[in-house]
Order: structure tokens, then C-alpha cells, then sequence
């Protein structure tokens, strides 16, 4: 959640929640059509699949249109003449770190072939990564490399005391399945204290804290158990916050996602429903908050608000409540 040159991996498609983006060619457009078929099964629950049933039952078509296009980050090089300039352009709305490994390099003066190099690249722009002098002789100057991207300035400062809001309505409480230390599925660093919440589908998703959205998946209707059927298809918005932190909400319902990269959001804003998309036992809502820590990601403890505005630290087996 690798290849020579050049190879890209979607940002994090949360069914793994893994939050590196392994890079080798570019990001993924999600300008996409497909139909939904939506009806009743045997013992009355909701199927949602994109094969019409075999039977005769009701059923309830829609089209998943997504004209949202997902961000990218690209490293290319440039022969000039005497040297080969290698550049990375990022469109995401957040900064991403960048990491060259060589695979070979010929004919150019690099100091330190066998050094991982990493940088990071400010929030829709262009650097220059590296421009290298081109040694003469006989040899047709090339490299060969593989990159990596995460989101985040690792040198970013976070806040430690803040207490977010619970990631849905006002007035409403739900079970948490699962978050730190009890956690069944969340042993990563980047879900480690992830939060699971149970909430039936279509339940109002709402931002905990206010950012700016920097990806989106949203087309995706499937989910299940199986890690090698829905790992990838889980639905999720990732909001980045003003201290260099970003949540993740994931298993969102199929085309409900009222927000598009670039969008500012508020703290209480309706971003989307809940679901139960991608890789996943049952109807819920996985919020996590990450940080760069510098060729990784990290999830960072959560402290929710509480009723006099204390805050609240969520545990395995117990209710969350949401407070405006």
C-alpha cells in the first residue's frame, strides 16, 4: 500500500491504510462511471453490487459519476547538454515528502550514489531536486531510480493538546470497536490509534477538526472481509489541519462525498456518509490522525470533547458521544 524508474501508487487507498505512496509513475485520475445496483437480499438487508441480481427482485439502479481527479506527485529528469536536472511537481493541496533511491547512475558527478535522498515539496508547486553536472567521455549520462511519496512536512510542529470533535453529528453516540491499546487490525504505526466507530450507512460524516481536503476516493460501492477482494476500495476523505497533522475518514458510502481537494472545511462540516466500503467487517467509520515523521507516517493518540468540553480518550467497547 514498487518499480524501476518510474511507478506510482495511489495515495494511500485507505483499504490497507497504509499511508505510503509508492511512486513509479503518476497518481490516478478518478474521473470515473459506473452503475450501482441496489436491492433487497434473501433475508431483507441492503446489497449494494455492480451485477444486477438473478432474480426478479426490486431493485434500484444508480450511476457513480466521480469528476474529482486525485492529486500526483511526478520526478522526472532532464538532459540539457552538460547535466541532467531531475524536478518533482506536486498537485496535491498538501506538502509530500519525496524519497530517490538510485538504481544506477552513469555518467553525471553524484557524491553519494548509495545515499537515500529525500525532500519535501510545498503544496502545488515545482523544486528542483537535483541537477547534476555531466562528467564527459564516452558515457551517455542516464539515472534510474525509484521514488516513494508521503504526505506531510516532517518538520512540521503539531499540536499535542488538541481535543477534536467526535466525526458526526451533534446529539448522536456510537460504539467504538476498536482503538488503542485494544486495537484487533490496527497494528501499524500509521493506524495504531486509529478509531473505529460503528454507525449504521448513511450516517452524517463531519469534519473534527476544520483543514483543507488534499485527496478524495469516492466511487467505490464494494466492501467485505476479504483483504484481497477490498483492500483497495474503501471510499475516504484526508483533511490536512493548520499544524501539519491530517485525518483520515474512510469507509465512506459510495458517491455521498460533498467535498473536493482544495475545499477549506470547518470544524462540524458535512463531508460525506458513512459506509462500509473497502476493507471492512461491518457499517463503520475509521477516523485516524497522521503525521509525517520523516519517511513514515505516524497516527497520533486522539483526545475527543466531552459534554463540559473535557477531553474525552476513547476506548475499546465504549460510547462515543458528539458535541458541537
Amino acid at each position: 500500500m514498487v518499480g524501476d524508474g518510474q511507478i506510482l501508487v495511489r495515495l494511500c487507498d485507505l483499504g490497507r491504510l497504509a499511508s505510503l505512496f509508492i511512486a513509479t509513475m503518476l497518481a490516478c485520475s478518478l474521473a470515473s462511471a459506473q452503475t450501482m445496483y441496489k436491492y433487497r437480499g434473501d433475508s431483507g438487508e441492503w446489497i449494494f453490487s455492480d451485477r444486477p441480481p438473478d432474480g426478479g427482485q426490486d431493485l434500484e439502479t444508480r450511476s457513480i459519476t466521480s469528476r474529482a481527479t486525485r492529486g500526483e506527485l511526478i520526478v522526472a529528469q532532464e538532459f540539457t547538454g552538460d547535466s541532467i536536472e531531475v524536478t518533482a511537481r506536486n498537485s496535491f493541496f498538501a506538502p509530500m515528502e519525496v524519497e530517490l533511491i538510485f538504481n544506477s547512475i552513469i555518467g553525471v558527478n553524484y557524491p553519494d550514489p548509495d545515499q537515500q535522498r529525500r525532500w519535501v515539496i510545498p503544496a502545488r508547486s515545482e523544486s528542483i531536486l537535483l541537477d547534476l553536472a555531466a562528467l564527459g567521455g564516452t558515457a551517455v549520462p542516464s539515472l534510474r531510480y525509484r521514488y516513494f511519496y508521503l504526505p506531510g512536512d516532517p518538520d512540521a510542529e503539531p499540536s499535542s493538546d488538541f481535543v477534536y470533535r467526535a466525526p458526526f453529528s451533534a446529539g448522536l453516540q456510537f460504539q467504538i470497536t476498536q482503538t488503542y491499546p485494544d486495537s484487533i487490525t490496527h497494528r501499524t504505526r500509521d493506524s495504531m490509534y486509529a478509531v473505529d466507530v460503528s454507525m449504521p450507512v448513511g450516517t452524517d460524516v463531519v469534519a473534527s477538526r476544520g483543514g483543507v481536503v488534499f485527496d478524495v476516493a469516492s466511487t467505490n460501492f464494494k466492501g467485505g472481509p476479504n483483504a484481497d477482494q477490498y483492500a483497495d476500495l474503501a471510499n475516504l476523505v484526508r483533511i490536512l489541519h493548520d499544524d501539519g497533522t491530517y485525518a483520515v475518514y474512510a469507509h465512506l458510502n459510495w458517491n455521498t462525498i460533498r467535498v473536493q481537494p482544495g475545499d477549506r472545511v470547518e470544524t462540524g462540516q458535512y463531508i460525506a456518509d458513512s459506509g462500509n466500503t473497502g476493507l471492512s467487517s461491518g457499517p463503520h467509520l475509521h477516523f485516524a490522525v497522521q503525521r509525517n515523521m520523516g519517511g513514515r507516517v505516524d497516527s497520533l493518540p486522539i483526545a475527543f470533547r466531552g459534554a463540559d468540553g473535557s477531553r474525552v480518550t476513547p476506548s475499546s467497547g465504549g460510547m462515543l458521544s458528539s458535541y458541537p
